[in-house]
This record gives C-alpha cells, sequence and structure tokens, in this order.
C-alpha cells in the first residue's frame, strides 16, 4: 500500500498547541499516530506532502522526524513552507534522516510498485497577494525542480509503473489549473498529492478528483482527519 498525509505541523522540542487553530487540532499528533498504526504495515509507503515540523533548525526538527520513524512503514518526505529547518537544495540533510525516511526535493524515489517525485512548490500569479518582484523568482526556480523531479521520475518509471508527483502548494487556485497543474497534466503522472490549505473554504474548493488522466488529492492531516489515506489513481497503468 501507498498511504499519504501532509502538513503534521509537529512540535515535540518545543511544543506549540495547535488547537488554537480550532478544537480540531487538539492531541492532533497523539490521534494522527494512533489511525497511523491501525492502518500502515511495516512495508508500506507513507508519502508526506511538506509542513512536517515547525522547528527552526535540524537538532529540533530530529525530535520530530525520529517521532516519525517510530511509526509503521517507510516515508517519503518533501519540505513544505513551514519547514524552515529544511534548505532548499536538500542532499546535505539526507545523511540526517532517520532510518526509515527518504527526504527528496526536484528528484524521484522509487517505491517499487510506483515512483514518487516533487519539490515544494511556490505561490503563482493566479494567488491573492502575488508579489511580482519577491515571488517571481522563486515561483519559476520551482516550476524548474519541479520539471526535474518529473524527469528523473519518468525516467525510473519508464512507462511501466505508476508516477506520484508530491507538491505541498495546491497546484490549482480557485479550481483553475496553475503552471504547475499544466507541467503535471503534460508528464502523464498518474497521481498529484499536495497540502497547504487548511481554511474551510479551501478544503470546499480543493481539487480532489481526476483532471487530464491525474488523479489530484489533498492530503492535509485537518482534511483526511489527521490520519494516512491511500493514494489515488495508481490503477492507471
Amino acid at each position: 500500500m501507498i498511504w499519504t498525509i501532509s502538513d503534521l505541523h509537529l512540535s515535540h522540542a518545543h511544543p506549540k498547541p495547535m488547537d488554537i487553530f480550532g478544537a480540531h487540532w487538539r492531541d492532533h499528533a497523539t490521534r494522527i499516530a494512533t489511525a497511523w498504526r491501525a492502518r500502515v504495515a511495516p512495508d508500506d509507503w507513507v508519502l508526506i506532502a511538506g509542513d512536517i515540523s515547525w522547528a527552526l533548525k535540524l537538532a529540533d526538527a530530529l525530535v520530530d522526524l525520529r517521532w516519525i520513524d517510530t511509526l509503521p512503514g517507510r516515508k517519503v518526505l518533501i519540505r513544505g513552507n513551514h519547514d524552515y529547518w529544511c534548505p532548499r537544495k536538500v542532499g546535505s540533510m539526507r545523511r540526517h534522516m532517520p532510518p526509515s525516511l527518504n527526504l527528496i526535493g526536484a528528484d524521484a524515489f522509487d517505491l517499487g510498485s510506483a515512483v514518487a517525485c516533487g519539490t515544494r512548490g511556490w505561490v503563482t500569479p493566479e494567488m491573492p497577494g502575488y508579489d511580482a518582484v519577491t515571488d517571481e523568482p522563486i515561483y519559476r526556480r520551482e516550476l524548474g525542480m519541479l520539471d526535474r523531479a518529473i524527469a528523473q521520475g519518468q525516467q525510473l518509471a519508464a512507462n511501466k509503473r505508476p508516477l506520484i508527483i508530491m507538491l505541498h502548494y495546491p497546484p490549482f487556485v480557485n479550481q483553475q489549473p496553475t503552471e504547475f497543474a499544466h507541467r503535471i497534466a503534460a508528464s502523464g503522472a498518474s497521481a498529484c498529492i499536495y497540502g497547504h490549505l487548511h481554511r474551510v473554504h479551501d478544503h470546499q474548493n480543493a481539487i480532489n478528483h481526476t483532471i487530464d488522466g491525474v488523479a489530484y488529492q489533498l492530503t492535509s492531516a485537518d482534511f483526511i482527519g489527521f490520519g494516512p489515506v491511500a493514494v489515488r489513481g495508481l490503477n492507471s497503468l
């Protein structure tokens, strides 16, 4: 099985109560762990689409990463906008990952029955508040990182296994495709998982169905009920 969840927002080193964002976040880490242990087998995969830890430094983030390591399954992670502990170039972080965690960024990872690839993404020109001066360089860079991730993923999948694209930021705005979605559609991917969204309005308007052959899936922990869910769309090949 291949499962997914995002936006764990852990803070074991310096606890940050998440119920300030709503009562539904109360004891969220305990609830995630309970659901995780009930669903995920040791040989399963869990894809985590960013916003893993509130930590600012690796030493603090490792407390959360080791907590994830104690949970069943093998994990593949991308960074989110709140993962300040993780630099853009993730290579230097990989040697610090606990045994069951695999960190990717602008590249791909072989899951055996499928291939996962991804990058963080960014706000796009369609989003309110987009700043052409400060956001444009990051936006263009993340598009390039997505292209590199897809290229490596396609090479590994070889049109024989499903390709799963992991993003943190949503590839649609107001249910309309951004440039990220256009490139995902052109990639031949079977599935795209993403997180970042927490407001009720955003949950209600999120894309959670198949478009252009890609099964899109919002995986924010609060949206999916604080437990991993199965990745959809993997029977396309």
